[in-house]
Parts: C-alpha cells; structure tokens; sequence
C-alpha cells in the first residue's frame, strides 16, 4: 500500500530533491507552497499534490494536515520539516532583539505548526516518521549568526522532547544536521567558496527517505550529521 509524504519547503533547492526521491520511492507526496516561481522546479506527477499555504498560519497548516491525511489507500505516514532560514550579522550585542527573534520563528514555527496538525494522523494510523532539520552549526558555532545557531540547536531539543513523548505510539522523530548545501543559490551567494565539502541535496534526501522508511524503524531521538564530502 502507499503512503503519503507530507513535505513542507518542498519546492525549495533542497526540497525538490526530498520530493522527487519521495516520488520515486512510490510515495504520494503532499507539498505546501507559497512562493510561485518555485514550482517550476516540480515537474507533474500523479501522486504530487502542491497545496498553496502559509505555513506560520495554524489554519492553514491543520488544512495541509488534513489533505495529506485524506487518502485512505495512502495513509500518512511521513512529515519532512525543511522550512526555516539562515541570517547572518554581528555578534550578540550588536544583533536587534527582533532578528534575533525572527531567527527563532523562521525556524521554528513551521515546524511545531506542521508537526502538531499531522501528530493525530499518524498517531490514528499506527504511527509514522518525522524528520526535521538542525544544523551542523548548532554543534559547532561560529560569529555572528547567534539567532541561527540557537534556534537550529532547539530544534535538536525539539526533536528529543517529541521523540519521547511520541515513541509509545509509534511515531519516530530524528533530525538531520546539515553543513552547507550545494544548492543554486548557496552556489551563487558564495562564488568563490571551497564547495568540496559541501553536500549535494539528492544525498541528503536520501537520508530522510531512509529515516522515513521500513529501512529506518529502528532510529528514533536522533540528531543525525549529514555534512557528507560533495
């Protein structure tokens, strides 16, 4: 029987490739959308469904929940959390209060929104996967991104509190650790960067669809590097 994907960024230079990995592995998938010009990157598919949303709306993400949930030959199974973002600027003393705090709900608001609407799904499936993103940078901090790095690091936390909460119903819960990704736009935001340890999206959707499968039942609580060496 198939299941469904729910994926959130997953038009996104690092989504698209989660999606379409998803997709081949004969998963139906279920992507929220905000920003048009992404979904060029998307090509049809009869078991992709773009859902337009706002994803820091908690109407509109219960509205995704319950679409992905809706199939009763492919029942929910999967949240990927990829929505969040990255600034950066001075150190602490020098950063406004309110980017700080910007850094904090870019990150972690989607994915608390999204993860608490599909919980009750999976739950009333028999259980299933989440998979959120952290950041390499939470375990090894450098200047002038303290709002980043703290919010990558609650998502961690996040990760094990709900890993806790939810095993006894059969809901796994791991976050993935990337360094930098190989994606367009981090190519052409640093041109002349050294990109032999960066990580190419496709090898990290792998890993999620690993932490999401049949494959991957055994990992639950995990904070997992995914740094790779291109």
């Amino acid at each position: 029987m198939t299941s469904t994907a729910l994926i959130t960024g997953g038009t996104g230079g690092l989504g698209s490739a989660v999606t379409n990995a998803f997709l081949g592995a004969g998963w139906r998938v279920v992507v929220p959308w905000v920003v048009e010009a992404e979904l060029g990157r998307l090509g049809p598919h009869d078991r992709l469904e773009l859902v337009r949303a706002d994803l820091f709306d908690q109407a509109d993400v219960a509205a995704c929940a319950e679409r992905a949930a809706a199939d009763e030959h492919a029942p929910l199974a999967a949240v990927v959390n990829l929505v969040g973002g990255f600034a950066m600027g001075g150190r602490l003393h020098e950063t406004p209060i309110d980017d700080f705090e910007r850094m904090l709900r870019i990150n972690l608001r989607p994915t608390y929104l999204v993860t608490q609407a599909a919980l009750p799904h999976l739950i009333a499936a028999g259980g299933g996967s989440v998979v959120c993103v952290s950041a390499r940078a939470a375990l090894n901090p450098f200047p002038g991104a303290s709002g980043y790095i703290t919010a990558k690091a609650a998502v961690s936390a996040l990760v094990g509190a709900l890993a806790a909460e939810y095993g006894g119903d059969g809901v796994r819960v791991n976050a993935i650790m990337p360094g930098v990704i190989d994606t367009p736009a981090n190519r052409a935001d640093q041109p002349d960067a050294d990109r032999s340890g960066w990580v190419r999206p496709e090898k990290i959707a792998e890993t999620i669809l690993f932490l999401c499968g049949h494959n991957g039942s055994a990992v639950s609580g995990g904070v997992i590097p995914v740094a790779g060496t291109g």
